[in-house]
């Protein structure tokens, strides 16, 4: 076994970073269907590792404690770049994808529950298989699995979540470009081309990037985590337990809505250069070192209703997507990447969502509709109506 320390981990995640961008740049395919950069690296990099476990029974284990620090980071980012007078303009917008997305996880539920009655696992596998896993990502299946198995008697039930969530992040983000590609040609749709916030993203023009604007947004966002960790703490002490970058996420959004019209001389970092590279940066590590760890191996033993519960979970979604989501969001080119943020943000996780809305967006243009709207549902809403639905939906068994 080989265990790499956190800097260790990090030099690796870096050249995965720049593996994907090689790969993306010299791979048709990959360019052609928007498929986002950490995702192509961390798929390379994991199959590599399986490659060394099946052939010299050789496991590679990497420190991840940063990995959820560059998640922290980058949700409060994105909380720190929503300003209410954008939400006004995607108000509607908002309101209506939540109602979707609250409809889809108990839809993503009951097509879990089906599948599992037919490949002769528990209901509530279909449940763990479902929302569980799936819209709440490896975090919330790891915290649910012991109440998966404790009270209903699913044992390996850690390895069936982690499996779907695994599953379901390479799946999040290698469908959403396609199908947003798809959208777009078919319904003749452009964005308006400038600047956006990406991966690989062009900085060279506008603002400039220096050490005192670096300063700036780290000193922000180092406040804005430290409310949102205190926050965090006074809501589990009420018994609302949510994540730390939940909160993370909403003291940005509080603390970017107040102090510029308290303190109208300040240099507040929303909307610059700097905290849209601070940004990419995270979120480029956080999925690269996602993708890289995964042990591929572990899921052999359920490999078979894993995959039919995926299948059928990945043709339910694309069928809401395309003729739900994209319909009720506008049928433009907003609700095209709005459709491939919620492709991640149903299979995988939100950072999976705002990577896949990057890749569109910088190959079809800017939506600032969608980058407001998707990580505010994702990262926010999604899991207190998720938490309350998987409740709901486990009581009936």
């Amino acid at each position: 076994m080989l265990e790499l320390s956190q800097r260790q981990t990090i030099i690796i995640a870096i050249f995965v970073l720049f593996l994907g961008k090689f790969l993306n740049k010299h791979i048709s395919f990959l360019k052609e269907f928007n498929i986002p950069e950490p995702v192509t690296g961390g798929m390379v990099a994991s199959l590599i590792t399986g490659a060394l476990y099946l052939m010299f029974d050789y496991v590679v284990e990497f420190e991840l404690n940063a990995r959820d620090q560059f998640l922290l980071i980058f949700f409060t980012t994105i909380g720190l770049s929503a300003r209410f007078t954008s939400l006004k303009q995607g108000g509607r917008g908002l309101l209506i994808l939540l109602v979707l997305a609250i409809i889809y996880l108990v839809l993503q539920n009951l097509t879990g529950i089906a599948v599992s009655q037919f490949t002769g696992l528990p209901s509530a596998a279909g449940v763990l298989g479902g929302s569980v896993s799936l819209s709440g990502g490896h975090g919330t299946a790891i915290a649910w699995a012991p109440i998966f198995s404790s009270r209903y008697g699913i044992e390996n039930a850690m390895e069936i979540g982690i499996a779907c969530a695994t599953f379901g992040l390479v799946l999040g983000g290698v469908l959403g470009g396609p199908i947003a590609q798809f959208l777009i040609k078919r319904h003749q749709l452009s964005g308006q081309q400038a600047s956006a916030v990406a991966i690989s993203g062009d900085y060279s023009q506008g603002e400039k990037i220096s050490v005192e604007t670096i300063l700036n947004c780290v000193l922000v966002i180092s406040i804005a985590i430290g409310l949102g960790l205190q926050l965090n703490r006074l809501l589990a002490s009420l018994g609302l337990a949510l994540p730390e970058f939940v909160t993370a996420l909403f003291a940005g959004i509080v603390l970017t809505n107040s102090v510029p019209m308290m303190i109208k001389s300040i240099n507040w970092p929303t909307g610059t250069h700097s905290l849209n590279l601070i940004s990419d940066v995270s979120l480029g590590l956080f999925l690269a070192m996602s993708l890289m760890s995964l042990q591929l191996w572990t899921l052999t033993a359920l490999a078979g209703p894993i995959l039919v519960l995926l299948f059928a979970q990945v043709v339910v979604i694309t069928l809401f997507v395309m003729f739900v989501v994209f319909r009720l969001m506008g049928k433009d080119y907003d609700a095209a990447v709005i459709a491939s943020g919620y492709i991640g943000l149903g299979l995988g996780a939100t950072p999976t969502a705002i990577a896949n809305m990057n890749a569109v967006t910088d190959k079809f243009g800017v939506s600032a509709k969608a980058f407001i709207i998707v990580p505010l549902v994702g990262a926010f809403f999604i899991d207190i109506a998720n938490a309350l639905i998987i409740q709901f939906m486990l009581n009936q068994m």
